[in-house]
């Protein structure tokens, strides 16, 4: 599979870099999934850590369905792979686990997170609260942060995908 990514305008809109940042650190971490094979995907990065390329992306849909839909526009959309007795579930891989469906999910979710976003400005507040805080949020805060799970997750990634296979880069 090849990603292709676009590093964004030094000279766009506010609106226009942000959504480009967080868009090429969506693409990175497809990226760093590219051509592996759904074992190579579960691989953990070391004992005792559950963290793999697979739940990465699983991570990320959680992450996408929670501030997109939960926070921004106060959609009651229940967790995808987490459960109350299972927090972290998105980490906890099985055999029966495919990337198809993991990459399905999380593509999913980021076609919502865009459709909710272009409903709201910069400026606009959400409709729903963030958990940490019980506060509503602007969406430039979401995408800000947004940017920074990416770029962190992307980290990890980098490291577990030089341990399966060597495969180094951005």
């Amino acid at each position: 599979m090849t990603i292709e990514r676009t590093v964004p305008s030094v000279t766009a809109d506010e609106r226009t870099m942000l959504e480009g940042w967080l868009d090429f650190h969506r693409r990175t971490l497809a990226m760093k999934c590219a051509d592996l094979d759904d074992a190579q995907l579960r691989t953990a990065s070391a004992a005792p850590s559950e963290l793999s390329l697979m739940g990465l992306v699983r991570h990320m849909a959680e992450v996408e369905r929670s501030w997109f839909r939960r926070v921004l526009a106060d959609d009651d959309a229940g967790r995808i792979y987490s459960t109350g007795e299972n927090r972290g579930g998105e980490f906890r891989l099985s055999e029966s686990d495919t990337w198809q469906e993991a990459y399905a999910t999380w593509q999913a979710e980021i076609a919502v997170a865009r459709d909710n976003a272009a409903r709201f400005t910069l400026d606009g507040m959400s409709t729903g609260r963030n958990r940490y805080t019980g506060e509503a949020v602007s969406l430039r805060w979401i995408y800000t942060h947004m940017i920074e799970e990416y770029a962190r997750h992307n980290g990890h990634a980098d490291l577990i995908r030089e341990r399966i296979d060597g495969a180094t880069g951005d």
